[in-house]
């Protein structure tokens, strides 16, 4: 039996050929690579082509500070964007396909809201009851906020996991998930009014986003997470197709609905955890990529969607990584703020969207 998916707006998208896709994801690859070269040649520095080819490849002649630099500061800032957006990307198609709302995102269910309220604890209340600012403690500080932001994320995702395993409508979980986001946000604000400035600052610069934050060990560990962690994301595909067919087809057709909306929710809340508590709360590219891979590939169905928006993903991450630190720039933009410039018109254009085939029909 051939099935038909339809995309979140409930239309039927006419599906691009096999040529075309196999073209669109060899353009995807091809995009990849040239922003993650860009991503090392371009900064404050300039370093030319040649000289990071013979770094990358263990050349000894080339200057110790240019060393530094590609090692210690572009490569793990391309490999975190890289992987960044790639779990933020599926997360957000994750949570989009349950429930089945083209304006659901990674941070829907207040999971990052949580990695925010850890983070804020350790962060607004370490001057106050240690008498020491968290930000003074360089790595050690950062691995602080990792560990803090980690433990709120998944406190959170455990909490919301076990309201939907006793809620069935997908519009209370929602709900819930929303409040509890308020209720986090509400906290932070009591904590922000008797915290001291330094630690404020350090606060809001982590929630600014970045993907500088993660180095070493750090950063070694968060891509081998990323690596495990989006290949397992793959086997809810077929879970996935059977889900946006409305839950009594989709029973029908074999499917427990129930556990596989808490295994999409588990593995999107985990993906959205470990990359706040990395890299802070980025935001938009979860909520817009997943719309890019369908415009692009003009189908609704998530054995081709899954893949695009992993590598779309990584895409649109690389740059903004490289926009946030271009030449001309003395240190580096907020992340959120050059995420926020690319998604919102994405946003904008699915409303617009939504609006015309409301008219048309």
């Amino acid at each position: 039996m051939k099935t038909s998916f339809t995309d979140t707006n409930g239309q039927q998208p006419s599906a691009t050929s096999p040529g075309r896709r196999v073209l669109l994801f060899i353009l995807l690859l091809a995009g990849i690579a040239v922003f993650f070269v860009l991503n090392l040649l371009l900064g404050t520095v300039r370093i030319p082509f040649g000289s990071i080819c013979r770094i990358l490849i263990g050349n000894e002649g080339e200057s110790e500070i240019w060393r530094n630099i590609i090692f210690a500061s572009r490569v793990p800032q391309a490999l975190t964007a890289l992987v960044a957006g790639a779990g933020l990307a599926v997360s957000g198609l994750q949570m989009q396909t349950v429930f089945r709302n083209p304006l659901a995102g990674p941070s829907v269910l207040g999971i990052s809201n949580g990695a925010s309220l850890g983070v804020a604890c350790v962060v607004l209340l370490s001057g106050s009851l240690g008498g020491v600012a968290l930000s003074r403690l360089g790595y050690m500080g950062d691995v602080a906020m990792s560990v803090a932001a980690i433990i709120g994320s998944l406190a959170v995702m455990g909490l919301i996991i076990w309201v939907a395993s006793r809620v069935k409508g997908n519009v209370t979980l929602l709900i819930i998930g929303v409040m509890i986001g308020y209720l986090a946000t509400a906290i932070i604000g009591v904590l922000k009014f008797f915290s001291a400035e330094e630690d404020i600052k350090a606060y809001v610069v982590w929630g600014l986003g970045s993907f500088a934050r993660v180095s070493g060990d750090q950063m070694m560990l968060f891509v081998i997470l990323m690596a495990v962690l989006l290949p397992l994301s793959m086997l809810t595909v077929k879970a996935m197709n059977l889900y946006m067919l409305g839950d009594g087809y989709a029973r029908n057709l074999g499917l427990n609905v129930h556990r596989a909306r808490l295994l999409l929710i588990l593995c999107s809340g985990t993906l959205t955890a470990i990359v706040t508590a990395y890299c802070g709360p980025i935001m938009f590219i979860g909520l817009a990529v997943p719309h890019l891979a369908r415009a692009l590939f003009r189908t609704s169905d998530h054995r081709v969607l899954m893949p695009a928006t992993m590598l779309a993903g990584a895409a649109l991450a690389l740059v903004c990584n490289l926009l946030a630190r271009m030449p001309g720039f003395e240190g580096a933009l907020p992340v959120n703020s050059v995420t926020a410039l690319v998604g919102a018109p994405v946003i904008a254009s699915v409303l617009f969207r939504r609006r015309r085939d409301q008219m048309a029909e």
